[in-house]
């Protein structure tokens, strides 16, 4: 898989995490939107100036352009849920890994993966390797 192929998976799949906190988390849109960048705030994920809209949560999750503090601050909240939601599709998992590598520093990426909650070990196993790459190379946009 080369490092553009996985990129525009990512990307594609971003809004993906922002759906599913929007189906997984407990409340209606404008809760689910302070949540998040509130998560963002406190666990270093971001710091969004402001909270956004419920509205703008939903846009985010359907048609993309949402910062990237909101996906990864989504991954974080994610994890945790003892559901265990995991990616719907190889975009989605791409973007999970894209998430992951950036959210702490690794030292590799079997210690990427070793850091994942168990139940995403497999479903991440193979795009963890390619966001490592895409983080670790440079690209050109």
């Amino acid at each position: 898989m080369s490092e553009d192929t996985f990129y525009q998976q990512a990307q594609r799949g971003l809004p993906s995490l922002l759906l599913a906190w929007l189906t997984h988390g407990r409340g209606d849109s404008e809760r689910l939107a302070v949540l998040l960048a509130d998560t963002a705030r406190v666990a270093s994920l971001g710091q969004p100036s402001t909270n956004p809209e419920g509205a703008m949560l939903e846009s985010w999750a359907n048609e993309g352009g949402a910062p990237l503090w909101a996906p990864k601050a989504a991954l974080f909240l994610l994890m945790q849920m003892p559901a265990h939601p995991l990616p719907n599709d190889s975009d989605a998992a791409c973007a999970w890994a894209y998430c992951w590598i950036r959210m702490r520093e690794h030292a590799s990426p079997d210690a990427a993966l070793i850091a994942l909650p168990e139940h995403l070990r497999q479903p991440l196993a193979w795009p963890i390797e390619a966001a490592w790459q895409d983080l670790t190379h440079q690209r050109l946009v």
